[in-house]
């Protein structure tokens, strides 16, 4: 591993170089010119800087005389009531996290000490950028924020299903939100960053760069909760009792692995169940399916750290795991629903500097601007310093402290001690031993508002994870960016992004440009670091490459008609069930059919309720006197063709036959389409589930060299 130069280590740039770096000193130098608005403080005073947050020297510390981020990220804080102004809809659940082996060597948390042991947790997912009315698969970031109630205090592990972020100091935060938000004039787009003002602070923030490519991917639109990553995204420390530090990475591993949708089918699924992804973790608790993921760290040095390619502080970045291999600790598993969705999901404050002592903070100033900004954001939303006071928020371990009264007080001190130090026994007093030390790390510099030239590589790891993904996750990251880029109205914002798309990938550049209709590729943006052409692809950041191979958690969507073959429809069932998996009959009418056997089986949906994209895959068994009605039916034959579309396997027996011709499909079967003649063919057809997608079907479907659907 080449060891980073010196220089990236202790040279800094000045703040005017940073945006000649990047790409931003034409206009902004514009901006500068006599008789421009100068930014100020809500008190008047110039801003010299707004960029980065003031620290000790170029890698150290943020420093609270910092007026201008105080001030800035203090009124974002409270711009929204009641509503988080981040993460608005979110949804969550109890459940407890298992250690797998002491980590003492490490960390003297006290959670990480005793092989087998449960802490009880709650979990909240969320989207990031629309209100708490928006739809669940909106393409955007997912929160994954755990609340683990610890013996020595709540820890707090604020994460996403993303494992690095738009900006690098937290300076940025409010700006980021803001251009992603709906447009103050007009108030829309909600939930969507398809609009000008995103991709305009995008194109100018050349740092975002690699946050791009993952928000373009299909991480960006998880077909669950279940089925996502979570990721602790900075960099912290442990600290053993001996007070050594080691840094480490968190990232949570979903047992039944990864996956995604296909943008056609997220938009068909916020039309048809705008709460799909709520519904999928109820149903999947509330039938003792319980979610689980594994947590894994990453740990490092000091020596790793110095010698690492990129900067560890740096929130842009990551380690890739072919380097640095994680290591599972222990195992999340959620097994209930709140009693009250506002009492606890709604009321729950998550703050990233909830840590038990053993678990401390790296320098990183993303990090370090959260840690200092969750204060304000709690106090806003639940109105009074005694949010802590909710049986949410509050620690399951003893506690004792001397803070008191304030708006809505359910608990103060009791007796006549409320002041420390005191001489009166028992009241609490502090312990050096087992009480939290910060990790004695040695701080040197100036006072300065600037950023290491360490951070300054914006495009090397976004090629990276570009060509990291298959050949069908390239296609939708390019249709993602040409999707997203149509939408904005001013021309040298697209201009710009593409400019920055060819310090990525040429093709992919190319790809997007021709798609938007340029007569001309545009110059690469100026890169401050030249982007690295010799990082080795990583496997661990395709969903694809890493697929589960099974279809257990997941849902076979069942179309039947009156005299449907009863032990065909049994063998299915219970071959589904076997694979640890579920099914959903939908039917012509909400009530139900009658099989072949006279029996009766009922249905979940309707046809017109129960389209083929709530499913992961989809099975026809109908009857030949029901077919003349069901191919007349246009929700019937979009059942099909949509599935066919999403690359869905699809099962039929042969009286299906006409539905599939009228969908479209006829003449282009592959190895999704799967006839069920017999129970033998069942079990081949589930066993094929695991595969989850036909994507070698996806560029014909795209072509149009499929049938069309028939009129």
């Amino acid at each position: 591993m080449a060891k980073r130069p010196a220089k990236a280590q202790s040279k800094s740039v000045t703040i005017h170089d940073q945006k000649l770096q990047r790409g931003e000193g034409g206009e902004l130098h514009q901006l500068a010119q006599d008789g421009a608005k100068v930014l100020t403080t809500s008190q008047g005073a110039p801003v010299a800087d707004d960029q980065n947050t003031l620290r000790v020297g170029a890698r150290g510390p943020a420093l609270i005389d910092d007026f201008h981020f105080r001030e800035k990220i203090f009124h974002f804080d409270h711009e929204r009531i009641p509503e988080r102004v981040v993460h608005a809809r979110g949804y969550g659940a109890h459940g407890f996290f298992e250690t797998y082996e002491s980590l003492s060597a490490y960390t003297r948390a006290d959670v990480f000490q005793r092989a087998g042991e449960k802490t009880p947790v709650f979990v909240r997912f969320s989207t990031v950028a629309g209100s708490k009315g928006s739809f669940d698969l909106a393409r955007d970031v997912r929160g994954f924020a755990v609340k683990i109630y610890t013996k020595e205090g709540n820890w707090d592990l604020v994460g996403n299903n993303i494992p690095v972020f738009f900006i690098q100091d937290a300076i940025k935060f409010p700006d980021v939100v803001h251009s992603v938000k709906p447009e103050p004039d007009r108030a829309f787009p909600q939930a969507q960053s398809a609009h000008d003002t995103f991709w305009d602070f995008i194109s100018l923030t050349p740092e975002s760069m690699h946050m791009i490519m993952w928000i373009m991917s299909d991480r960006a639109i998880p077909r669950s909760f279940r089925f996502m990553e979570g990721f602790g995204v900075h960099t912290f420390r442990f600290v053993n009792a001996k007070d050594e530090s080691t840094f480490v990475k968190f990232h949570w591993k979903p047992k039944l692995g990864l996956q995604s949708v296909a943008w056609n089918e997220a938009v068909k699924i916020n039309g048809a169940d705008p709460d799909y992804h709520r519904r999928d973790l109820w149903q999947s608790i509330q039938t003792g399916n319980f979610p689980e993921w594994e947590l894994c760290v990453q740990l490092f040095d000091q020596d790793f750290a110095d010698n690492y390619d990129f900067d560890v502080l740096d929130a842009t970045k990551i380690i890739p795991e072919e380097i640095l291999p994680v290591k599972p600790v222990g195992r999340l598993v959620l097994d209930r629903m709140p009693d009250n969705f506002f009492a606890e999901t709604e009321q729950v404050a998550f703050m990233t500097q909830n840590v038990p002592p053993g678990i401390d903070f790296s320098n990183d100033p993303l990090l370090q601007g959260r840690n200092f900004s969750y204060l304000d954001t709690q106090l806003k939303r639940l109105g009074s310093p005694n949010f802590t006071h909710l049986p949410i928020n509050a620690p399951k371990c003893p506690f004792h402290h001397f803070q008191q009264d304030g708006h809505m007080a359910m608990r103060n001190p009791v007796g006549r001690v409320n002041y420390q130090p005191n001489s009166f026994d028992p009241a609490p007093r502090e312990s050096p031993v087992a009480g939290y030390r910060h990790f004695p790390s040695e701080e040197q510099g100036a006072k300065v508002r600037l950023r290491s030239e360490s951070f300054a590589d914006h495009y090397s790891q976004a090629r990276q994870f570009f060509i990291s993904q298959t050949p069908p996750e390239q296609r939708h990251i390019a249709a993602a960016l040409t999707f997203e880029l149509s939408k904005v109205e001013t021309r040298v914002i697209r201009e710009r992004m593409v400019s920055h798309l060819m310090n990525i990938d040429e093709t992919l550049a190319t790809t997007v440009a021709e798609k938007l209709g340029f007569q001309s590729m545009p110059t690469p943006a100026d890169a401050a670091v030249p982007p690295r052409q010799d990082l080795e692809p990583s496997p661990a950041l395709s969903i694809i490459k890493r697929g589960p191979n099974r279809f257990e958690g997941r849902k076979l969507g069942i179309l039947v008609t009156d005299g449907v073959n009863a032990a065909l429809l049994k063998s299915l069932g219970s071959a589904i069930a076997k694979e640890k998996a579920v099914f959903e009959v939908i039917a012509p009418k909400v009530g139900g059919v009658t099989a072949s056997d006279g029996s009766w089986v009922e249905a979940d949906h309707m046809i017109d309720g129960g389209p083929s994209v709530l499913f992961d895959a989809v099975a026809l068994l109908t009857s030949e006197e029901a077919m003349d009605d069901l191919v007349r039916e246009a929700t019937a034959r979009d059942f099909v063709a949509d599935a066919f579309q999403h690359c869905k396997f699809i099962g039929y027996d042969k009286s299906a036959l006409p539905l599939l011709e009228k969908a479209g499909i006829a003449d282009s079967f592959d190895e999704g389409i799967v006839a069920l003649p017999g129970e033998k063919d069942v079990a081949l057809f589930v066993k094929e589930l695991g595969k989850l997608r036909i994507w070698g079907r996806e560029p014909s479907v795209k072509s149009g060299k499929a049938s069309p659907p028939a009129k």
